[in-house]
């Protein structure tokens, strides 16, 4: 093999661990149509490669190498779901908010849902803001977030473990 082949294959590995870097990081930000579609570019990249080097065996037709690049990247699509489908994972939110009687009622509204809300005050741009810190179900986020009415500013963060607290007790 002649090193233009050699380092054609060498760069294309970069390219394709490069793509799975980032596919994993848009899959553990909830992104998974775009980490699909980096999936299969990296599966693609990656089978053109290994197919190069290991030569002079039965090549896969280019229809076989969309279909098995499309099941690569349809299993992480499916994965990402089943994973936030699954796991009962806690998430941290942190409602910034103006402070009004608007967003008053908005705590209440959460709490009466049976939510735990601590209220801090501070200091933005515009004056004093409400900052309202809730740890939840992932599956409850919608519900706090409707509460919002679209203002302010949430930030959504994972919780790798809490204990104590208040929590919104689960339906049977």
């Amino acid at each position: 093999m002649d090193f233009v082949g050699l380092f054609l294959i060498f760069c294309a590995r970069i390219v394709d661990v490069s793509c799975g870097t980032v596919r994993i990081l848009f899959l553990v930000r909830g992104r998974r149509a775009l980490a699909a579609l980096i999936g299969f570019v990296e599966v693609m990249i990656y089978l053109t490669a290994l197919g190069h080097i290991i030569g002079g065996g039965r090549e896969m037709s280019l229809l076989q190498m969309v279909v098995y690049c499309a099941g690569f990247s349809t299993g992480n699509f499916v994965g990402s779901f089943l994973e936030e489908k699954l796991m009962n994972a806690y998430v941290f939110l942190e409602l910034i908010m103006d402070r009004t009687p608007e967003t008053k009622e908005m705590i209440d509204n959460i709490r009466a849902d049976g939510f735990g809300a601590t209220v801090l005050y501070g200091r933005g741009r515009d004056g004093v803001r409400t900052i309202v810190k809730v740890i939840c179900r992932r599956k409850d986020i919608p519900v706090i977030v409707a509460h919002t009415h679209n203002k302010g500013f949430i930030c959504i963060s994972d919780v790798k473990g809490c204990s104590g607290g208040q929590f919104r007790m689960q339906r049977k």
